[in-house]
């Protein structure tokens, strides 16, 4: 198994996003990887600083993060140059590790802005260290930052922090300490790339839920009426379970909804309705079991919400009198 640990460092319009071009909203300008085994020993790395041809000055937030400086880019290669040796170096059929998953966006938002031909599979699987992390030492939910884990993990912490060599290398060593299994079984999706179709949509099952991703929808207020959307299928079975708290907004993009499978007991849903990058509309819907506790914490949730809402109205109509 051929795994790559990579990091990416980027810069924003340093006028503000005001004057960005909305195409490339952030400009890498720093790869740093790692090549592994299947036994998480390093053989190989990759380090390149990339001159920018968008942004060519530091955005503020972006000096006061990063260890580079404009007279580090002068004479480096342009980033077409570097994704090309970089993408050869990974070899074939790498399976790509990152801390979360911000850094896979980009790398594709940026082949993209080039008109470099993505070469990675659809759907395309990868490893989010981040969320491995989380599973083994946390409590699954909590996002830790790459320094906190590796001063948690007790590992030498000498290199520093927000250059793109060290924190692929921070990382890889992060690997060294989780079980393979926990890695490779608890994979993630990219969702740079979305489903264009019904046939596209992805169906995944995992140890503890369940993830979705639908086909995309041109108006946001179509995404929840979709059938396959808002069913509700056992984790466990994979047959229809029966809704007890129907579908609700969380006041935000999400929707929660709670159900009840005969054979494995209550069940809790959550959509995240998001916009891919052609602006259109889909959803990540993922279902869990829960304790009855969260169940009745849900209902609570629900009451809460509609409350909050009924008063909302109450007042704009007292408003307008």
């Amino acid at each position: 198994m051929n795994f790559i640990v990579f990091d990416l460092e980027w810069n924003q319009c340093p006028q503000g996003k005001k004057y960005e071009n909305p195409k490339l909203p952030f400009e890498i300008i720093e790869i740093g990887a790692i090549r592994m085994d299947a036994d998480f020993r390093m053989l190989d790395s990759f380090h390149e600083i990339i001159r920018p041809q968008v942004y060519l000055k530091l955005n503020y937030m972006t000096r006061s993060v990063i260890t580079l400086k404009e007279s580090d880019f002068e004479g480096k290669r342009t980033f077409p140059e570097v994704i090309t040796d970089f993408l050869r170096w990974c070899g074939k059929e790498p399976v790509f590790c990152t801390w979360g998953s911000g850094d896979l966006l980009e790398l594709q938002r940026n082949m993209d802005f080039y008109r470099i031909p993505n070469p990675f599979p659809f759907p395309f699987f990868y490893c989010d260290i981040q969320k491995a992390f989380a599973i083994r030492y946390e409590d699954r939910h909590i996002r830790r930052a790459l320094s906190w884990a590796v001063d948690y993990l007790k590992i030498d912490g000498a290199l520093g922090f927000h250059s793109a060599w060290c924190d692929a290398t921070y990382t890889a060593m992060v690997c060294q300490h989780l079980p393979l299994d926990a890695v490779a079984s608890n994979y993630s999706v990219d969702y740079y790339r979305t489903p264009r179709s019904r046939k596209e949509e992805i169906h995944l099952t995992f140890e503890s839920y369940t993830k979705f991703i639908s086909r995309p929808f041109a108006d946001r207020t179509d995404v929840m009426k979709d059938r396959i959307v808002n069913s509700t299928k056992c984790c466990v079975c994979g047959k229809p379970a029966r809704r007890k708290i129907r579908w609700f907004s969380d006041g935000g993009r999400n929707f929660l909804c709670a159900a009840e499978c005969p054979e494995h007991g209550l069940l809790k849903g959550k959509a995240r309705i998001r916009q891919n990058s052609q602006g259109e509309w889909y959803v990540v819907k993922t279902i869990r079991r829960i304790t009855p506790e969260e169940f009745d914490a849900l209902r609570e949730r629900q009451l809460a919400l509609r409350e909050r809402r009924k008063l909302h109205r109450f007042a704009e109509a007292h408003h307008k009198h």
